[in-house]
């Protein structure tokens, strides 16, 4: 079994063992969402990780030019690719119950089956194309994320939402991040 680094010194930070400047940032999330999950409260280690991340996400979030149902296929489409059961079963939950993404793209994308709409689709596999090759996806993905309607522009915009997942997905690894109860019913097996 390949085993990797994982944190043993690092300890999930709370508001009471915080210091000033990550206060600071646990509680601007805490006020954006309602919640800390465990995600933010392990990123919070390093506050500019978690600064980064939020301001990252609330960019993407406001200005891809994407709808929600399409951010949640970026994002779903990211965290699979890098292996991230904790942002897969968070962006499930968003996706079910906050996006709109149809049931049937939702079942097929945590199926690894093929996506029954055509135009996200296409996004899917862009997104996971660009993620695999590290920025470089082949002709035929970037023909067909064209052809469904996208442009350049929202190639870039994937670009910022895997930037964003790179720092949460990697985080995720690093301290195994337990699935926040909010996101248990769509937790990866």
């Amino acid at each position: 079994m390949n085993r990797h680094f994982v944190a043993r010194t690092l300890n999930a930070v709370t508001l009471g063992s915080a210091n000033p400047e990550q206060k600071e940032v646990l509680e601007a999330a805490q006020k954006q969402i309602g919640f800390i999950p465990n995600m933010y409260a392990n990123m919070a280690n390093v506050p500019g990780v978690l600064t980064t991340y939020l301001h990252g996400y609330a960019a993407f979030r406001q200005k891809s030019g994407f709808t929600p149902a399409e951010q949640e296929v970026v994002f779903l489409a990211v965290s699979q690719q890098n292996g991230c059961t904790y942002c897969t079963a968070a962006h499930s939950m968003i996706a079910d119950k906050m996006s709109g993404v149809p049931a049937p793209v939702l079942a097929a994308i945590r199926a690894h089956q093929p996506i029954p709409d055509p135009k996200l689709k296409a996004l899917y596999e862009f997104t996971q194309a660009l993620v695999s090759t590290a920025g470089k996806p082949g002709q035929a993905a970037a023909d067909a994320f064209l052809a469904a309607g996208y442009t350049e522009a929202h190639a870039l915009q994937i670009i910022l939402a895997a930037a964003v997942k790179t720092l949460s997905n990697y985080t995720n690894h690093l301290f195994q991040t337990e699935v926040d109860d909010k996101f248990a019913a769509y937790k990866v097996a």
